[in-house]
């Protein structure tokens, strides 16, 4: 059976989304976040470099790193060959699902739609990214969406800066919340490590205000 995304996060709340322009960066990086108490980073498929830098983030230690914009398969197998623990997707995609299913990763597909809500709740897989989350509606739209499925988590994504995180956490259905403002490539560009570590810590801070709900405690058990 598959591995739990809650069990594999171990309660962080808040996730670091990476755009990794240069593996060179990855170590300094994965410093910087653990430093500033990130327990857990995505790293985006959509660098060449995307591959070396879950790898070196992964030998790290200071994070359980995952990858994300996994579009195939084949960068499914990619990725976990690499030492991610967790896949996300930003949409629904069967392969992907099965593929995961038979690496033995979490992987969390992300959906607009009631209907790609429907569908991935279909395939057995409950926990799922809201994306792109503030151009949909931010969290008026996550709650319509989380009213008629219960069962549902979600990882909302996309457009997420550190003035709404404290908003989505206080939903009962919000796992976690992935945001790239704590680490821009622009950030990477100018070293600007201190920095990425300031923002982190800030934003570890904040979701450490809010606990997740017993009804997701218990769904976890």
């Amino acid at each position: 059976m598959t591995a739990d995304l809650v069990s594999v996060l171990s309660g962080a709340r808040v996730m670091p989304v990476l755009t990794v322009p240069s593996a060179a960066t990855a170590g300094p990086l994965a410093e910087a976040l653990a430093e500033g108490g990130a327990r857990c980073a995505e790293v985006t498929f959509r660098t060449p470099a995307a591959e070396q830098a879950v790898r070196a983030m992964a030998a790290h230690g200071g994070l359980v790193v995952g990858a994300g914009t996994v579009l195939s398969a084949e960068q499914a197998e990619r990725a976990v060959a690499a030492g991610a623990r967790f896949v996300v997707s930003p949409g629904f995609d069967e392969q992907v699902v099965a593929a995961c299913r038979e690496l033995d990763v979490p992987v969390v597909p992300g959906i607009a739609t009631a209907t790609e809500l429907m569908r991935c709740l279909r395939a057995g897989v409950d926990t799922v990214k809201l994306f792109p989350a503030e151009p949909l509606g931010g969290l008026r739209t996550l709650q319509a969406l989380a009213a008629p499925f219960p069962g549902a988590r979600f990882v909302p994504t996309g457009g997420i800066g550190a003035d709404r995180l404290s908003d989505y956490l206080g939903h009962p259905a919000v796992l976690a919340v992935g945001g790239s403002w704590m680490a821009t490539p622009a950030h990477l560009e100018r070293a600007a490590y201190p920095e990425i570590r300031r923002l982190t810590a800030e934003a570890v801070k904040r979701s450490t205000t809010w606990e997740r709900s017993s009804t997701w405690e218990r769904s976890s058990t």
